[in-house]
C-alpha cells in the first residue's frame, strides 16, 4: 500500500489522500469541535449541530443530499464526541464528483433554517430521552460526573447529548454562530481514501473546499505498519506519572462511591474507574490498554477466568481504557447479582494490587500483545477504516504516529506495566458506581 499524502490548502484546510485498490471511496470530514467546546450552560450544541448540518443550505434543500447518496448506492453518517465531530460518506469511486460538491456545501454553508430547527430539536430530545432510559448510559454519565467532580467546569462532566433544559434554551442564531466559529477550513481535516486518483482528488477538494496554496509540495503521510528498524522503546518514567495537581483533587474532593437505583435495570452493575493520562501520552495509553487486556480480554484473562469461568460470581466483566485531549479513563464493569458485590470488588482490588506489586509474566504479556496488535490490524480493512484512523489522528492525536500503536504495544515491558499500575491504578483514587435495580 502506498503511503498517504498530506496537503495543506490555502484556506487552512488539511487534506489527507490515501490511495487504495478498492472500487469505492470514503470521504471523512473531521471538525476540531466536539462537545468539549459547547458554550457554557448550552451543553449538547455540537451534537445538535451535527443533526442540523444535513438540513440544507441556500443552494441545497433539506433531504437532497440524503437522496443523492442513496441514489448512488452510498451511505452517510456522522458522530460527535468530546473532542471532534465527523461526517462521512462511502460510495462507488466513480460517483464522487456527483456527491462531493453537495457534501462540502452542507458542511461549510449550513443554513440552519428556523423552519427545520424546532423539528430537529425534538429529534435530539427524543434521542436524549432514549439514552436516559438506558441504564448503562445513565450509569456511565454518573461515573463521569464522579470522576471529574473536583472540577465542576470540566467539559467531560457534561453529556455529549446535553440536557433537556439546556437544549431548550438554544436558538437557531446561537447554533449558527457556533457553526461559523468552528466549521472553518483551518479546523477541518478532509480524508479521501479509496480508488480515486491523486490529481482527481486534489482537483475536487480544491474546488469545493478551498483553493490549494500555489506551489505547495505535498508532505508524505505516515507509512503504514511498524518499521523493522525502529529502536527499542521504553516508557519514560516522568511523563507517565501524574503530577501533584493531577493527584491532589482525586484524593481530597472526589466522591469515591455512589449507588444508583434505576427502574429499567435487570442486573446489578459494579463500575470502577481510574483517571489516566490524555492522548498526549500515547505510549502510556498503550500500556494501560495492555493492563485492561490482562484483566478482561478473553477467557484466559485474570478476571474473566476467575470471576466468570471458575467462581461464576459475574455474568460478564469488561475493562477498557479510553483517552481524550483532557484526560483518560480506565473503566472496569462487572455484571452480577447483588450478593456478589462485596467479594467481586474485593477480588478486583486484590488483582490491581497484584499488578502493582508483581511483574506480569512474559508469556501473559506476549498473549495480550498479540491480541491487541491483531485487533489493530483487523481494524484497517476498508477505505472507511483508513479514513477514520487518519482523521482521528490528525484532529485529536498526532498524524505522524497514526500507525505506531503496534510498536508501542510490542515494546512495552513487564516493568512498564508495573509502573503504570503504580502510577495510575491507585486503590484510593478509584471511583466506584453501583447500579442496582429499583426495588
Amino acid at each position: 500500500m502506498k503511503p498517504a499524502e498530506v496537503f495543506r490548502l490555502e484556506s487552512g484546510l488539511t487534506l489527507i489522500y490515501q490511495p487504495l485498490a478498492f472500487p469505492v471511496v470514503a470521504v471523512d470530514v473531521w471538525v476540531s469541535a466536539g462537545a468539549a467546546v459547547d458554550p457554557w450552560q448550552q451543553a449538547g450544541m455540537a451534537h445538535f449541530l451535527e443533526h442540523l448540518i444535513f438540513k440544507g443550505t441556500q443552494k441545497t434543500a433539506p433531504g437532497v443530499f440524503d437522496r443523492l447518496v442513496e441514489g448512488c448506492g452510498g451511505a452517510t453518517n456522522a458522530a460527535t464526541a468530546y473532542d471532534y465531530a465527523h461526517f462521512y460518506i462511502t460510495l462507488a469511486a466513480e460517483q464522487l464528483e456527483a456527491v462531493l460538491p453537495t457534501f462540502a456545501d452542507l458542511l461549510l454553508n449550513a443554513a440552519i433554517p428556523d423552519s427545520e430547527f424546532e423539528a430537529e430539536r425534538q429529534v435530539v430530545l427524543e434521542e436524549l430521552r432514549q439514552a436516559q432510559d438506558d441504564p448503562d448510559w445513565v450509569g456511565f454519565q454518573a461515573l463521569l460526573e464522579q470522576v471529574y467532580a473536583p472540577d465542576l467546569n470540566h467539559p467531560y462532566r457534561r453529556p455529549i447529548l446535553g440536557t433537556e433544559a439546556q437544549l431548550l434554551t438554544q436558538s437557531p442564531e446561537a447554533v449558527r454562530q457556533f457553526h461559523r466559529l468552528h466549521y472553518r477550513p483551518e479546523n477541518l481535516t478532509v480524508v479521501v481514501a479509496g480508488g480515486v486518483g491523486r490529481d482527481r482528488t486534489l482537483s475536487l477538494v480544491n474546488t469545493h473546499f478551498g483553493a490549494a496554496n500555489p506551489g505547495s509540495i505535498p508532505n508524505p503521510g505516515p507509512n503504514p505498519g511498524p518499521k523493522a528498524t525502529s529502536p527499542p522503546f521504553r516508557l519514560p518514567v516522568s511523563p507517565m506519572a501524574p503530577t501533584p495537581t493531577d493527584r491532589s483533587p482525586v484524593a481530597n474532593s472526589r466522591p469515591l462511591r455512589q449507588t444508583l437505583q434505576l427502574p429499567n435495570l435487570e442486573q446489578t452493575r459494579l463500575m470502577l474507574a481510574w483517571p489516566g493520562p490524555g492522548n498526549q501520552q500515547p505510549e502510556a495509553g498503550a500500556g494501560l490498554d495492555l493492563l485492561a487486556a490482562i484483566l478482561t480480554e478473553g477467557r484466559l484473562s485474570r478476571l474473566v477466568k476467575a470471576l466468570r469461568e471458575e467462581r461464576r460470581w459475574v455474568s460478564d466483566v469488561e475493562c477498557d481504557y479510553s483517552s481524550d485531549r483532557l484526560g483518560g479513563l480506565l473503566t472496569l464493569t462487572a455484571w452480577l447479582e447483588p450478593e456478589y458485590l462485596a467479594p467481586v470488588e474485593t477480588f478486583i482490588r486484590e488483582q490491581i494490587l497484584t499488578l502493582q506489586q508483581h511483574l506480569v509474566a512474559p508469556a501473559e504479556l506476549r498473549r495480550v500483545q498479540i491480541q491487541l496488535t491483531r485487533e489493530f490490524a483487523f481494524s484497517l480493512e476498508t477505505p472507511g477504516d483508513f479514513a477514520e484512523l487518519y482523521g482521528y489522528a490528525n484532529t485529536v492525536t498526532d498524524l505522524a504516529t497514526a500507525f505506531d500503536y503496534p510498536i508501542w504495544i510490542e515494546h512495552c515491558t513487564p516493568e512498564d506495566l508495573q509502573r503504570l499500575a503504580q502510577d495510575y491504578l491507585l486503590l484510593d483514587h478509584c471511583c466506584v458506581t453501583v447500579l442496582c435495580p429499583e426495588d
